[in-house]
C-alpha cells in the first residue's frame, strides 16, 4: 500500500505557503515546469498552437483577478514562490491548469498568429473525474457524503497529497491536492465540503482559477456562504462543483453547480447526484468545447455507471459503497476507476470522500483499485490523520 503524503501547515497566509514550499520544493518545481509545457500542448489546448510567450501573457492577464479575489491566497502563493524560487505567475498557472487551458483554447482571447504551427484536430481534453453528492436520505447510516475520483495526466499522480491547514485567521481545513496547489477537494471545520470535475469550456477568459475559488469557499461557515463565493467569482474556465454543508439553521444541504467561465446553473440534491466531465444542463452545452472520442466515451460511460451503482443502493449507501464506486471497473471500455490507455494518458490519480456531519475525510493515493483509503478528521485545532 502506498500511503498518501500528508503535510500540516499553519500561521499567516505567507507562512502557510512558505511551509508548503519548503516541504516539497523539488516536486513543486518539477510539476510547475511540466504544466507550463502542457499549457501549450495540443492535447490540452483543443488543438490550438500557442507559444510559451502566449502562456506567460495569459497567466499575467489573470493575476489581477486573483489579487482582487483573494489577497490572502496570493500571499500564500508568494510564500510558495519564495520557498521554491518559482515565479508567482508560473505557480498560479500550475494551480489552475485545467481552467487555464480553457483560456488558452479560446481564440477570442488568443487569435491565431501568422506563422504558427498547424492547428490540431480541434478536440480538447481536460482529464476526467467522477463526482457525487449523496443526501442523508439515501444512506443506510443517515450521514450525507460528497466525494470524487480525481483523474489527471499520469505524471500528476506522484504529486497527490493531503494538506492540513490551520490559518491564523479562519477555519481549519483539509484538502486533497497536489504539491504546490493551494487546494482542490476539501472540507473545513464547519462541515463545508467542496469537490470538482473538469468541463471543457469554450468561453475561457482571464479570471480566477478554480483552486482559489475552492479555498475561498472553504473559508465560509455555511453552504450558502460558499455558494455566494462561487456565484460572485469572475471565473477563468469551466468546472462542475459538488458542494455540501450546513445551512443557516445547521441542516446539511447538497448542491451540484455546473459552471463555465460565464455561465452557472445550480441544482439542489434531493437524494443522489453524479457528475462526470460534460455538461448535462442543456443551456450550458453551448458553452462546451468538443472532446476527444475516448474522452467523450469515458465521461458518458462513467456517468451512466455512477448513476446505476448508486441508484441500485439507494437507502443502503455507506462510505464502503462509495469506496467501491471509486474502484468500479466495467467489463470492457472506460470505467470510473480510470487507467491510462495508448493515446490517452489520463488516470485516476486518487480519490477523496467526505462526511460533513462527522468532519471525516477518506483519501486514497493513485488508482483506488490498487490502494486502501486512509481516514482523516478535521477539527478546530488541526486536521489530522486518525
Amino acid at each position: 500500500m502506498t500511503k498518501i503524503w500528508t503535510l500540516q501547515v499553519s500561521g499567516t497566509p505567507y507562512e502557510i505557503g512558505y511551509q508548503h514550499g519548503q516541504a516539497f520544493a523539488p516536486e513543486i518545481i518539477a510539476l510547475t515546469e511540466e504544466r507550463m509545457q502542457l499549457s501549450r500542448d495540443l492535447f490540452w489546448t483543443g488543438g490550438r498552437s500557442v507559444t510559451h510567450a502566449d502562456v506567460v501573457a495569459a497567466g499575467e492577464a489573470c493575476l489581477a483577478y486573483h489579487r482582487a479575489f483573494s489577497p490572502s491566497l496570493m500571499e500564500e502563493i508568494q510564500g510558495l514562490a519564495d520557498a521554491t524560487g518559482l515565479g508567482v505567475n508560473e505557480l498560479v498557472i500550475m494551480n489552475g491548469f485545467t481552467d487555464f487551458v480553457d483560456v488558452m483554447a479560446n481564440p477570442a482571447v488568443f487569435p491565431m498568429q501568422p506563422g504558427y504551427p498547424a492547428v490540431g484536430d480541434g478536440d480538447g481534453d481536460g482529464g476526467g473525474c467522477t463526482a457525487f453528492v449523496v443526501d442523508a436520505s439515501a444512506t443506510q447510516d443517515g450521514r450525507a457524503y460528497v466525494g470524487q475520483t480525481w483523474d489527471m495526466h499520469t505524471t500528476a499522480t506522484p504529486h497527490v497529497m493531503m494538506l492540513s491547514v490551520q490559518p491564523a485567521d479562519g477555519p481549519a481545513l483539509m484538502t486533497f491536492t497536489i504539491t504546490g496547489c493551494v487546494g482542490m477537494i476539501g472540507m473545513n471545520e464547519h462541515g463545508v465540503a467542496v469537490g470538482i470535475n473538469n468541463v471543457l469550456g469554450k468561453d475561457g477568459r482571464p479570471g480566477v482559477h478554480w483552486p482559489f475559488v475552492i479555498r475561498r469557499m472553504l473559508a465560509e461557515s455555511t453552504v450558502e456562504g460558499a455558494r455566494t463565493v462561487l456565484a460572485n467569482a469572475h471565473l477563468s474556465g469551466a468546472h462542475n462543483y459538488v458542494l455540501m454543508g450546513p445551512d443557516a439553521g445547521g441542516a446539511l444541504v447538497g448542491y451540484n453547480i455546473e459552471a463555465t467561465a460565464t455561465q452557472q446553473r445550480t441544482d439542489r440534491v434531493a437524494a443522489i447526484s453524479v457528475h462526470t466531465n460534460h455538461c448535462v444542463i442543456p443551456e450550458l452545452t453551448a458553452f462546451e468545447r468538443p472532446r476527444k472520442a475516448y474522452s467523450l466515451a469515458s465521461t458518458c460511460a462513467r456517468l451512466e455507471q455512477g448513476n446505476a451503482l448508486l441508484a441500485a443502493q439507494q437507502g443502503r449507501i455507506t462510505v464502503d459503497t462509495l469506496f467501491e464506486l471509486t474502484r468500479y471497473h466495467a467489463d470492457d471500455g472506460p470505467s470510473i476507476c480510470a487507467h491510462a490507455v495508448p493515446g490517452y494518458d489520463v488516470e485516476s490519480s486518487g480519490a477523496c470522500i467526505m462526511s460533513p456531519s462527522t468532519r471525516e475525510l477518506w483519501a486514497v493515493w493513485g488508482n483506488p483499485c490498487r490502494n486502501e483509503y486512509e481516514q482523516f478528521v478535521v477539527s478546530g485545532q488541526q486536521a489530522v490523520a486518525s
